[in-house]
C-alpha cells in the first residue's frame, strides 16, 4: 500500500488551505519559536529560488455522520508548522503566538535596490530606500508600489526596481513540496515516517499527534480543550501568565476550563510541573483504561475498533471523556491532595523525583481509585506505596506505554490491594531487600532513584542531618543544603581512590556545611575523636550533639554503622558494605510503613 503522496503546490495554494481550514494548524499547537531573523532568511531563500524543504500533513480519516454521510477529514500539519506560520506572518501579515504566548506581528522589510531582506526596525522605518513591510507589497499592485517607490527614490533605476518588486510579489507563486500521508496509516507508522524524513531526527511524540488531533476538531470543542491543556501546563510553571490570558484571550477566560484553573495564579508549588504530554497521558489513561496514546488518536478520530470504521458518535464521546479527564487532572482539590500524599511519603522536593512516568502513574492511581469510590485513607496508602514501588523497580523506565496499558487494565479488573500485593510478592521479596537493593546502592550516581527513596525515608522519619542536634534532613533538602562525604573526598583522593569510589552514594549524607568544614579531610576515626572529646568536655566544638546517646541515635537515623568510629582508609570497602545494608533495611521499613 502506498503510504503517502508527494506533490508540489504553490505557496499561495497552501496558504489558502490554511485560511480555509483545509490544513489545520492548531492555534497554539506550538508557539512560534523561530526568531524574526529566521523568517527573514526564509523569505530570502524563496526570493532567490532556493528550496525550503517539504511539509508533511496527515489527512484525518473520513468520519461517518449520523445521517450516514461522510465528513471529509482535514489535513493535519505534523511537520513544517514553523515554516508555514512564518509564511502566514511575512506574506499574509497575520499575527503569530510567540514563545511567551503573546500575539505579535513579524514584519520583514525589503530593499529593492540591494535585493536584501531585513527584520523591520526603527532605522528602516526612517529609510525611504526600504519597503517597510513585504506583506503590504505582496498583497498590493506592482504598478502602484513601483510608482510610489520611485516617487520617494527618484534616483533609483526604474527597470531594476520594477524587476525586483515584481520578483518579490511573485514569491507566493513559488512551489513547496507537500508530503501527504494516507489516512489509513496508524500513528506508529506516521511517527516512523516522520522520523525518517526529518533530517534532524527530531522525534515527534505521540502527544504531539494528540494535540494536533484535538485542536483540529473544532466541532467537538477541540480548540478550547487544546488551550486548556496548554494553558494549565504553562500556568503551573509561570503563574504570572494568568494575567496574559485574561488580557489576550478573553474568550477562553470565560470558559469553564479557565474558571477551574484560576487557582494556579497564586500557586508556586514546583514538585510536579506537568507538560502537555503528562497531562494528556494521565487524563487519558485514568478515563479510558488504556495506556497507549495511539489509541487516543484513533478514538478522537471516531475509530470503531470492531468494525474498523470511523464514526462521529465515537469521536464525540471520546472528546467528552477526555474533557472529563482533563478537568479531573486540573481540579484544585485533586491536584493538591495528590501532591500532599507524595510529600507525606517524604518526596518534598522535585530534586527527589526524577521519574516523570512514575509520578504520572501515581496520579492516575489516585484519580482512578477516587473515581472507583475507594476510601480516602486507603487511597493515600496505595498511592504512596505504588509510587515508591515503581521508583524502586524502575517500572516505567523501559517501555512506559506498555506498562501503563497493562497496569491500568489490571487496576480496572481487580481490587487494587490485590494487584499491589501481587506485584510486591513478585518483585519486592526478601531477595530484593536483602541482596538486590544493597547491590543497587553500589553506585556513584547521585541521582540514583534508590538514594532518593532513602532520602525520602529520612524525611518521613523526621531524621536529623549527620551530626546535627536540631537541623532536619528535610530542612537541608528544602534549603538546597549540601551532600557531604562520610569518608572525606580529599582524604580518599589522597589515598589514590578515583571518583567512582569516593562518590559512592553509601558515602553520602546530608550534613550542615559548618559541621563539614570542622570535619575537614580527616579520616572518620580522627574526626569522631573530636566529637567524642567534645562530649566529655561539653565544648560542642564540632556539633551541637551533647551526649553519647544522641550521637548513637544520630548514626542510627543516618544509617551510619557504629564501626565508623574507629575506621581509616583500609576500612572503606567494609564501611560501604555495612552502610548499604543499613540503608536497604531502612528503605524496607519505610516502604512497609506507607
Amino acid at each position: 500500500m502506498q503510504k503517502y503522496s508527494v506533490n508540489q503546490h504553490l505557496i499561495e495554494t497552501i496558504l489558502a488551505w490554511v485560511n480555509s481550514g483545509e490544513i489545520a494548524i492548531p492555534e497554539i499547537q506550538r508557539p512560534f519559536v523561530w526568531d524574526s531573523s529566521k523568517v527573514r532568511d526564509l523569505m530570502d531563500s524563496l526570493y532567490q529560488g532556493y528550496p525550503i524543504g517539504y511539509i508533511i500533513a496527515w489527512r484525518n480519516p473520513n468520519v461517518r455522520l449520523k445521517d450516514g454521510s461522510l465528513s471529509e477529514g482535514k489535513k493535519v500539519l505534523i511537520d513544517g508548522q514553523q515554516r508555514i506560520t512564518a509564511l502566514t506572518a511575512a506574506v499574509l501579515g497575520q499575527y503569530v503566538v510567540n514563545k511567551t504566548y503573546q500575539r505579535v506581528k513579524i514584519k520583514i522589510a525589503f530593499n529593492p535596490i540591494e535585493e536584501r531582506f531585513e527584520v523591520q526596525n526603527p532605522a528602516i522605518l526612517k529609510d525611504k530606500v526600504w519597503l517597510h513591510d513585504i506583506s503590504e507589497v505582496i498583497n498590493g499592485s506592482v504598478l502602484k508600489i513601483v510608482r510610489e517607490y520611485l516617487k520617494l527614490n527618484p534616483d533609483a533605476d526604474e527597470e531594476l526596481v520594477e524587476k525586483t518588486i515584481t520578483k518579490l510579489i511573485n514569491i507566493p507563486k513559488k512551489q513547496i513540496g507537500l508530503i501527504e500521508l494516507s489516512p489509513d496509516l496508524d500513528i506508529e507508522t506516521v511517527t516512523e515516517i516522520f522520523i525518517r524524513i526529518n533530517s534532524k531526527g527530531v522525534v515527534l511524540s505521540q502527544a504531539d499527534f494528540v494535540m494536533s488531533k484535538i485542536a483540529a476538531d473544532t466541532e467537538n470543542g477541540g480548540n478550547e480543550l487544546r488551550k486548556a491543556i496548554d494553558y494549565f501546563c504553562h500556568l503551573a510553571i509561570a503563574p504570572e501568565f494568568y494575567k496574559h490570558i485574561v488580557d489576550n484571550d478573553k474568550e477562553f477566560a470565560k470558559t469553564d476550563f479557565f474558571l477551574k484553573m484560576q487557582w494556579l495564579k497564586t500557586e508556586n508549588e514546583d514538585l510536579y510541573d506537568p507538560d502537555y504530554n503528562d497531562l494528556i497521558r494521565v487524563a487519558f489513561t485514568s478515563q479510558f483504561n488504556r495506556g497507549r496514546l495511539s489509541d487516543l488518536v484513533s478514538l478522537l478520530s471516531g475509530r470503531n475498533f470492531e468494525t474498523r470504521t470511523f464514526e462521529f458518535e465515537i469521536a464525540q464521546q471520546s472528546f467528552a471523556t477526555l474533557k472529563k479527564g482533563v478537568l479531573n487532572f486540573t481540579n484544585e482539590t485533586n491536584f493538591k491532595r495528590f501532591l500532599m500524599i507524595i510529600k507525606s511519603a517524604g518526596f518534598i522536593s522535585p530534586e527527589l523525583i526524577r521519574s516523570q512516568n512514575a509520578i504520572n502513574f501515581a496520579y492516575i492511581v489516585y484519580l482512578k481509585l477516587k473515581d472507583l469510590g475507594v476510601n480516602s485513607v486507603a487511597i493515600e496508602s496505595y498511592v504512596k506505596r505504588w509510587f515508591v514501588y515503581s521508583v524502586l523497580t524502575g517500572r516505567y523506565s523501559g517501555s512506559p506505554e506498555s506498562s501503563f496499558d497493562y497496569d491500568i487494565k489490571q487496576i480496572s479488573q481487580k481490587p487494587f490491594n490485590e494487584y499491589l500485593r501481587e506485584k510486591e510478592e513478585g518483585e519486592l521479596s526478601d531477595a530484593f531487600w536483602n541482596a538486590s537493593l544493597p547491590q543497587s546502592l553500589d553506585t556513584s550516581v547521585a541521582s540514583s532513584p534508590y538514594f532518593h527513596v532513602f532520602l525520602a525515608s529520612q524525611v518521613k522519619a523526621n531524621d536529623r542531618g549527620f551530626l546535627s542536634r536540631d537541623v532536619l534532613v528535610s530542612d537541608l533538602i528544602s534549603l538546597r543544603g549540601d551532600i557531604h562525604h562520610l569518608f572525606p573526598k580529599d582524604y580518599l583522593k589522597k589515598n589514590g581512590l578515583d571518583r567512582s569510589k569516593y562518590n559512592q552514594i553509601a558515602n553520602y549524607v546530608y550534613m550542615q556545611s559548618e559541621i563539614n568544614i570542622k570535619v575537614g579531610n580527616k579520616p572518620p576515626k580522627d574526626y569522631f575523636n573530636l566529637v567524642i572529646s567534645q562530649l566529655e568536655e561539653n565544648n560542642q566544638q564540632v556539633s551541637g550533639i551533647s551526649t553519647k546517646e544522641q550521637l548513637l541515635d544520630n548514626l542510627r537515623m543516618n544509617c551510619v554503622p557504629t564501626e565508623i568510629l574507629e575506621m581509616e582508609i583500609d576500612d572503606y570497602s567494609e564501611f560501604l558494605n555495612l552502610r548499604r545494608k543499613l540503608m536497604a533495611t531502612k528503605i524496607k521499613e519505610y516502604y512497609h510503613s506507607l
